[in-house]
């Protein structure tokens, strides 16, 4: 117990004379600590009526919150179909894929590949692909704007925060016109707009960030649209 005491007065003493000679450098590596120990639950807040589909999809993308923590665009291997990341790691459309199989049984990966080879061209070039990759072609936000496009789920795109919907999805532009994709929530903010589901760098989280970036494109997964998400998903 009297090393470890001394151990611990050793760092302690390390760490203020760091915090005085790097406080900017010190600062930013407890953020970082903190960020990756610190796990946001969903805010209490007021909902909105949610169709019973919508609070299926919208409970299993807060089910992530705590459980995906990191960020992580690294290219991977996927087994096919169903295949993904180990789950505390992800992008803002693995958010989607996981919820969509948890709550329906809904593979994207499988959705995406069939209707590409469907019609390959009627995708991004954006990535010089000239055939399928079920590794990632799942993962791409522009890709899932064309599918779900093409499957009619596209609505007007609006700033009126009255016209999103619980169980909506929603892309937009970061900076650089990096995309970006989030789930409307049925939990309230306290200017009464939507909160959303996503991952943006720190792990799957629900925030108040609706707008938080331009929008680019706005669907509803109508019961017409998840019939024909299934016919490719299953």
């Amino acid at each position: 117990m009297k090393r470890l005491a001394w151990v611990g007065t050793i760092l302690l003493t390390i760490g203020a004379a760091a915090a005085f000679a790097w406080p900017r450098e010190v600062r930013l590596v407890g953020q970082v600590v903190l960020a990756q120990v610190s796990v946001p639950q969903p805010p209490e807040a007021r909902r909105r009526a949610a169709t019973l589909e919508a609070r299926r999809l919208i409970a299993a993308a807060e089910g992530q919150v705590g459980v995906t923590l990191r960020y992580d665009p690294a290219y991977a291997s996927l087994a096919f179909p169903g295949g993904d990341i180990p789950p505390e790691r992800g992008v803002c459309t693995d958010v989607l894929i996981r919820a969509l199989r948890d709550a329906f049984g809904i593979d994207l990966q499988l959705a995406v590949n069939r209707d590409m080879k469907t019609d390959f061209r009627a995708y991004p070039s954006t990535w010089g692909l000239t055939r399928t990759d079920a590794n990632i072609d799942h993962r791409r936000v522009p890709n899932l704007e064309t599918l779900l496009g093409r499957l009619g789920a596209q609505v007007t795109l609006t700033s009126d925060p009255a016209d999103f919907l619980p169980g909506d999805i929603v892309t937009s532009r970061l900076p650089g016109n990096l995309p970006h994709i989030m789930i409307v929530g049925d939990r309230l903010a306290a200017d009464g707009t939507l909160m959303v589901v996503h991952n943006i760098g720190a792990g799957a989280r629900v925030e108040d960030a609706l707008f938080d970036y331009p929008l680019k494109a706005h669907f509803r997964l109508t019961p017409e649209v998840m019939a024909r998400l299934a016919e490719l998903g299953r």
